[in-house]
C-alpha cells in the first residue's frame, strides 16, 4: 500500500485495529489510549472526538499536539523495516505507533514502552 493510501485513511477504523490487535492479547483499550495520548500529546477528549469524526490518519499526525521527544528512542521492526531507518518523517511518526502497540500486545510493561 503507497504512503498516500495509509495517509489518508480514517483515524477511527486504524484506531479499532489497533485496539482489537492489544485485546486479542490481554491489553486493553484504556492502555492503547495511553500509549497514544503519550506519543502525540492528544488529550483524552481530543482523541475521543477524533475517534467520533472523520479524520485522515496522516491528518491525525500532522495535527498532533505536541510529539513526544522520547518517540526517538523507539527501535525495532514493523513490516520488515526497522523504524529507525524510514526517511519519510509522517509515516515514521506511523510506524512509531505500529511499533508501541506492537510492544504493548507482547505485554511489555507500560514503562518500558512509554521510556520511563
Amino acid at each position: 500500500m503507497g504512503n498516500e493510501k495509509i495517509y489518508q485513511m480514517d483515524f477511527s477504523k486504524v484506531y479499532r485495529l489497533l485496539v482489537s490487535k492489544a485485546e486479542k492479547k490481554g491489553r486493553t483499550r484504556q492502555e492503547v489510549d495511553e500509549v497514544i495520548r503519550w506519543l502525540t500529546g492528544y488529550s483524552q477528549p481530543e482523541l475521543e472526538a477524533i475517534i467520533e469524526r472523520s479524520m485522515p490518519y496522516g491528518d491525525f499526525f500532522r495535527d498532533a499536539p505536541e510529539l513526544n521527544e522520547n518517540r526517538k528512542q523507539i527501535k525495532g521492526v514493523v513490516c520488515g523495516i526497522r523504524v529507525e531507518d524510514i526517511e519519510e518523517p509522517l509515516m515514521q511518526e506511523i510506524r512509531y505507533l505500529d511499533k508501541l502497540i506492537d510492544e504493548l500486545a507482547r505485554g511489555k510493561a507500560m514503562d518500558k514502552i512509554l521510556r520511563k
